[in-house]
């Protein structure tokens, strides 16, 4: 931290700041406080004194003495708890220190989960604990940090659990910089890290719209400009106004809601232009807002930042597809094509009135040439040639196509006859019918045969099994087989006691000879 000031702030300077940049809301300085060195006399008994820092509408009430009053008797004498006397502490100093100024650096930084923000302000000699509730910290527009000097708004209070003098702050402002300078830098740098400025994020211009959406206020200079210089540009180009609040509290919400709106309805327009004039840096405040920032880059549409004038930069400048110094110049920038399609097409139409003109009077001077009598007599002739060719084969011509339409004619007639005669197609369906008659009858002939083939084969069949020696067996007669494997016709082929073999229709069996009559 600097040097210690020796003398306590003045409200001018309260309301100036320091730096060239302004805060964007003024801060609520009263009126009625004094300063003075002296204490103010209390009405009874001398109070504690007072701090150079007075409530002179307080004036009239005193301050409880803080320490323990002497008593007079031993049963006259006050006993505290360390709750009550805590409480009487806190409301004296809360009494006494309502509403003021201090500057500090700020160490030991702290946010909690809550949302609630603690840190301790430091000078080179003292500290004092400070807390920042939920409700006030959101409504910053830097971020604090450890080492950075601040000036502080707030009351002093006790915190009773621990006995502990506390600063409880209303809002803090960076000393040395502003807070709308400092909120600027630190939202830059941090979505300059989220990599939303890249070059690889902007979505190019379409370079033939059909029509552009202007988000800015309805009335004054901007919308006039642009209108003018498209006008005077690309005269049918179509702009769709929305209208937004430029400047204020309102502004970055009805910007964003514009923004919303086109996204939504994308056939409306090709491009959004965001216009307004300059200003101060707390005029164009509304544009270093992080949720206009997000929804600029989320726009499918691209987008267009004209705010304020070429020395003015806000975060919208550098999140937007791209930046125009001026309104009037984003005007020029989004005809830009159109504009040198234009001009292209006027420096055509010039060449060709030139070569035009050009060989016009070429023309001119090959006619004046060619009027003369020698060359009109010479051009006669050479038509007349060739007049007289023309005739000659068109005589030539007419011939041969007469005699080659004959020959045709001839031969189509011959052809005409020949087919007559043959009749092909009739010759054809009277084979088909022969064919089909042929098949129908070998099909049937087949049939029979095939028919009577079978019949005659289950004829033999039964024929061949009556005949079989099995069948025979199968009705109870046997083959008697010699032990030669002969074949007995007669008792007279076999001797007693030879061993023979009899075969049945089922099975073999083999006996002895003991008698052959």
């Amino acid at each position: 931290m600097g040097e210690k000031e020796e003398k306590p702030p003045t409200l001018a300077s309260l309301r100036a700041g320091r730096g060239r940049t302004r805060l964007a809301k003024p801060i609520p300085i009263q009126t009625n406080l004094l300063f003075t060195s002296e204490p103010v006399k209390a009405d009874t008994q001398p109070a504690a004194p007072r701090p150079a820092f007075e409530d002179a509408s307080r004036s009239n009430t005193s301050l409880k003495p803080i320490d323990e009053p002497t008593p007079s008797l031993p049963t006259q004498r006050r006993i505290w708890s360390v709750r009550d006397l805590v409480i009487d502490i806190r409301q004296q100093v809360e009494g006494g220190y309502p509403d003021l100024w201090v500057e500090g650096e700020i160490s030991n930084f702290r946010a909690a989960p809550s949302g609630h923000i603690y840190f301790t302000l430091k000078d080179g000699e003292a500290q004092l604990p400070v807390v920042l509730f939920r409700r006030q910290a959101t409504l910053l527009r830097f971020r604090p940090a450890d080492g950075l000097a601040v000036l502080v708004r707030g009351r002093i209070s006790i915190y009773e659990s621990r006995g502990q003098l506390q600063l409880i702050a209303e809002t803090l402002e960076p000393r040395g910089a502003g807070a709308l300078q400092l909120a600027f830098e630190q939202l830059k740098a941090r979505l300059l890290a989220e990599g939303l400025f890249d070059a690889d994020r902007k979505r190019p211009l379409p370079a033939f719209p059909h029509c552009v959406g202007i988000i800015t206020s309805p009335s004054g200079a901007v919308i006039r400009d642009i209108v003018n210089v498209t006008r005077r540009r690309h005269a049918r180009l179509n702009l769709l106004v929305y209208p937004a609040t430029m400047q204020g509290t309102t502004c970055c919400s009805t910007v964003a809601a514009g923004i919303r709106y086109f996204n939504e309805n994308p056939s409306l327009v090709d491009i959004i232009v965001l216009a307004r004039g300059g200003g101060s840096i707390e005029d164009l405040s509304g544009f270093n807002d992080e949720s206009l920032a997000r929804a600029i880059d989320a726009s499918e549409i691209p987008i267009v930042s004209a705010i304020g004038h070429e020395t003015d930069f806000t975060i919208a400048d550098f999140v937007a597809d791209l930046r125009a110094p001026t309104p009037s110049a984003a005007a020029e920038l989004v005809t830009a094509a159109q504009h040198r399609i234009e001009e292209r097409i006027d420096a055509l139409m010039a060449r060709i009135h030139r070569a035009g003109r050009f060989h016009i009077l070429s023309a001119r001077q090959r006619y004046a040439r060619l009027s003369s009598e020698s060359v009109l007599n010479r051009l006669r002739d050479s038509i007349s040639r060739r007049d007289q060719r023309i005739d000659e084969l068109s005589l030539r011509l007419e011939a041969a196509a007469t005699r080659r339409l004959r020959i045709n004619t001839q031969r189509l007639a011959t052809l005409t006859e020949r087919l007559r005669r043959q009749n092909i197609s009739i010759r054809i369906a009277a084979t088909q019918r022969r064919l089909q008659t042929a098949t129908e009858r070998l099909l049937r002939t087949a049939t029979r045969t095939v028919s009577t083939n079978q019949a005659r084969l289950s004829r033999s069949t039964t024929r061949l099994e009556a005949l079989s020696p099995l069948a025979v067996l199968s009705r109870g007669y046997a083959l008697v087989y010699a032990e030669n494997g002969i074949l007995l016709r007669s008792a007279a082929d076999t001797s007693p006691g030879e061993t023979i073999r009899a075969r049945l229709a089922e099975g073999t069996l083999t006996a002895k000879v003991s008698d052959n009559k």
